[in-house]
């Protein structure tokens, strides 16, 4: 049986990452595939592997990742997140590192929702004087 070392859980937009940890080569897995097939574009893998290199824990572990809503790029952002909090529950010295570069801060940042006799979250219907 494979025991997972750390858990983390990452967010970003409307995407949620369920990160597992486990020894291993440094290999990583996205619901059910390599990161590399499963993230189209490469600023998106290089988002992922991240915290790996400023933690240069890139080929010590295994990662698992589960990941749900959002698009690609939330979804990518999630994981990176997730990864971070799990790697500071395995090392807490790797906490000043990832916190400099702002990895363990959840970014906040949602789209704003429509509000009613508008045609969006900003956009009014135009105005007509006559």
């Amino acid at each position: 049986m494979v025991k997972n070392i750390a858990i983390g859980t990452g967010r970003r937009k409307t995407s949620v990452a369920r990160v597992f940890v486990r020894d291993g080569s440094g290999k990583i897995v996205v619901n059910g595939k390599d990161v590399k097939e499963y993230f189209a574009s490469a600023e998106q893998i290089q988002l992922v592997n991240q915290p790996l290199l400023v933690t240069s824990m890139g080929n010590k572990y295994d990662i698992l990742i589960n990941v749900c809503g959002g698009g690609m790029n939330g979804q990518a952002a999630a994981c990176l997140h997730g990864i971070s909090r799990a790697l500071v529950q395995i090392d807490p010295d790797a906490r000043t590192a990832l916190k400099a570069n702002g990895y363990l801060t959840r970014d906040s940042r949602m789209v704003e929702r429509k509000k009613y006799g508008q045609k969006g979250a900003r956009r009014r219907f135009q105005f007509s004087k006559r």
